[in-house]
């Protein structure tokens, strides 16, 4: 793996280049480039950055493109959580490097930008670490799939869950930009919906927050039963630990961690993370295909184990390979939303999410699970942390179709 510094990711990004088999010589019409937008210095490092392009290469090794005469370039940038950065290095990535496609972009502002800059350049985004719903509600788009999990999944599974079981007043910390903030407005509507209220909301600076004590205390004193975390990754991390110091748990309030990942257990541990309620759309111990997927990715960052969004990047890669193949990589290049049409005409089926389909307006459709974090008592050792709760089937699990407001939806 190539390290990468902040400058030269501004710059240009790294160029990981997966070769062509050996005495094979291709045309270079014939490289697709892929550019893995990702956090490799910051809060989502873990949960995104160097594993994330461990899923990439993973994906063109599986397919094998190469014996079919197609090279693919994978190239990684940091973006800095900073939609200025991030969109000065897509747009140099496309304009000067010929990147075809940009995958992972692991911040929901970030995406709803560069999903602007694809259309205009016709080329993709496959936004497997976005989450905000509106990259399939009003703010869709033609050249943009959003394909791992969305705000509106999250609240729908974990929020219903935990009104149903008497969680019925609500307070948020909330990171202070698109993906905290739809985070949780999708939440507090299904919180109302099945009759319960919502007590406020802190917002914290994002990114760079690392003590969440006032933030805490705001939400203790609300004396709401139930402390939604509007956040992910690192700042999940430090918020859970820093309420287990103040007391929170303990004196009857209850965290319900909006969007978790295994990657956010593993660094809190099981004795602290026992009893959690979360939704993911993948676990590396479900089924034999899950299982298999993340031992191959394992062995490219050993200390790392994939979790929900490196498989989403994965899963979008090697689809999005399968149409590059139906179309040749000519015609892929030419047209970035004529991918797309390949991409939503194509069943889905890989070893993350097993069969599933793309949606006209961008949802990528496969089902969610509700997990319990295990006691150590429970645990067979590191990274077996999950116990499965329910299955929500794909219809159910997210937003319907006629709900989002997309203007690509056909009324």
């Amino acid at each position: 793996m190539q390290t990468i510094s902040r400058r030269a990711a501004l710059r240009a990004g790294s160029v990981l280049a997966l070769s062509p088999l050996p005495g094979r010589s291709q045309p270079r019409d014939n490289t697709i480039r892929i550019g893995v937008l990702a956090d490799f210095s910051g809060p989502y490092r873990d949960t995104s950055g160097p594993t994330s392009v461990a899923a990439v290469q993973q994906a063109v090794e599986d397919l094998g493109l190469s014996q079919r005469g197609i090279n693919v370039e994978v190239l990684q940038g940091d973006h800095l959580n900073r939609p200025d950065a991030a969109l000065a290095l897509a747009r140099r990535w496309i304009d000067t490097q010929g990147v075809d496609m940009i995958c992972e972009v692991n911040n929901s502002a970030i995406a709803l930008a560069v999903a602007n800059l694809v259309r205009e350049r016709d080329k993709v985004q496959l936004a497997s670490g976005a989450a905000s719903s509106a990259l399939t509600g009003a703010q869709c788009s033609s050249h943009t799939i959003q394909w791992t999990y969305d705000t509106w999944m999250f609240a729908n599974v974990v929020g219903g869950a935990t009104v149903r079981s008497g969680g019925d007043t609500w307070f948020f910390l909330t990171a202070d930009y698109a993906f905290g903030h739809q985070l949780e407005r999708d939440t507090a509507g299904f919180v109302q919906r099945a009759g319960g209220r919502m007590l406020g909301s802190a917002r914290f600076p994002f990114p760079g927050t690392t003590d969440f004590s006032s933030f805490l205390l705001q939400a203790q004193a609300s004396r709401a039963k139930v402390v939604g975390l509007a956040t992910a990754a690192q700042d999940t991390v430090n918020a859970i630990k820093q309420a287990r110091e103040f007391g929170i748990t303990r004196r009857g309030q209850q965290l319900a961690g909006m969007v978790m990942f295994i990657t956010d257990v593993h660094a809190i541990g099981l004795e602290s993370a026992q009893g959690l309620i979360m939704s993911e759309v993948f676990y590396h111990d479900l089924n034999d295909r899950t299982r298999g997927l993340a031992q191959r990715i394992l062995r490219r960052t050993p200390t790392n184990m994939p979790n929900q969004e490196h498989a989403g990047t994965y899963s979008c890669a090697i689809h999005y390979l399968k149409a590059v193949a139906e179309m040749g990589a000519a015609g892929a290049k030419a047209s970035g939303g004529e991918v797309l049409q390949v991409m939503k005409r194509m069943p889905t089926d890989d070893d993350a999410f097993g069969p599933g389909r793309i949606r006209e307006d961008g949802r990528k459709m496969h089902p969610a699970y509700l997990f319990e974090v295990k006691s150590p008592a429970e645990s067979r050792g590191t990274w077996d942390y999950f116990k499965l709760r329910a299955t929500v089937p794909t219809e159910e699990a997210w937003r319907p179709l006629s709900e989002g407001g997309c203007p690509l939806v056909r009324g």
